[in-house]
């Protein structure tokens, strides 16, 4: 895979491409990229990008439907940040409405493999990327992406 690369960490349809502020993490501006999986999609996640975690939490809460936007800071989730000489980005599994189960099993200081499965979401959820601002986003709205091949973005 191209190292200048960020590929979908799930499959499913791309929901959200905004600049976000966020607040778990880099207390800054952010582009957003959020993927909804159905339950009829696979529901493995994997790495973006090839590097190395630097963060790793569980957060419980909610179980707001994936595609509402209090989802990504309201909902019971799992946020890893992993880094790379090129670039440094969160990604966030989302419990959904239906979702009750979230696995991750990254842990800071482990060095991660594109495209390797980082853990999965059972049943309807979503996936959040976060990127440095300014990154050029190359999917849109609507948009179905597959886990581990869809270019999101290049860094």
């Amino acid at each position: 895979m191209d190292a200048t690369a960020v590929v979908a960490p799930a499959d499913g349809r791309v929901v959200v491409v905004e600049e976000v502020t966020d607040l778990e993490y880099f207390q800054d501006k952010r582009v957003q990229v959020s993927i909804f999986m159905s339950p009829m999609n696979v529901h493995v996640n994997r790495n973006p990008i090839d590097g190395e975690v630097l963060y790793s939490r569980y957060h419980p809460g909610k179980y707001l439907v994936a595609w509402d936007p209090k989802s990504s800071t309201d909902n019971e989730r799992h946020s890893v940040v992993i880094r790379n000489e090129r670039v440094t980005l969160l990604v966030k599994q989302i419990a959904g409405a239906l979702a009750r189960r979230i696995v991750n099993r990254l842990q800071p200081g482990q060095s991660v493999v594109q495209n390797a499965e980082m853990g999965f979401i059972k049943f309807g959820s979503r996936v959040d990327l976060l990127l440095p601002p300014g990154t050029q986003v190359a999917v849109a709205i609507g948009e179905v992406v597959q886990g581990g091949v869809t270019v999101i973005a290049k860094v």
